[in-house]
């Protein structure tokens, strides 16, 4: 075993992994947010639906990113 490498509890990887998904379909959302924006007649109400389920993604990946490595204050 490398001692360089941290101990990760089972909880943890389940949040790295968990966070991996949210950063992928937040980044899927952001390029259908974009595509949409492109259409010649974009549907305004999809576009503010798809926003508003990215800031609650991007919040919930905060979280999660809190939860792994909190902020330190000295």
């Amino acid at each position: 075993m490398n001692d360089d490498e941290p101990f990760l509890s089972e909880e943890d990887l389940a949040m790295h992994a968990r966070l991996k998904v949210l950063q992928l379909e937040h980044a899927d959302l952001d390029a259908s947010i974009e595509a949409l924006g492109h259409m010649p007649v974009p549907d305004q109400l999809m576009i503010a639906r798809l926003k508003r389920k990215n800031l609650l993604l991007r919040d919930e990946i905060a979280n999660i990113e809190d939860r792994i490595q909190p902020e330190i204050i000295y």
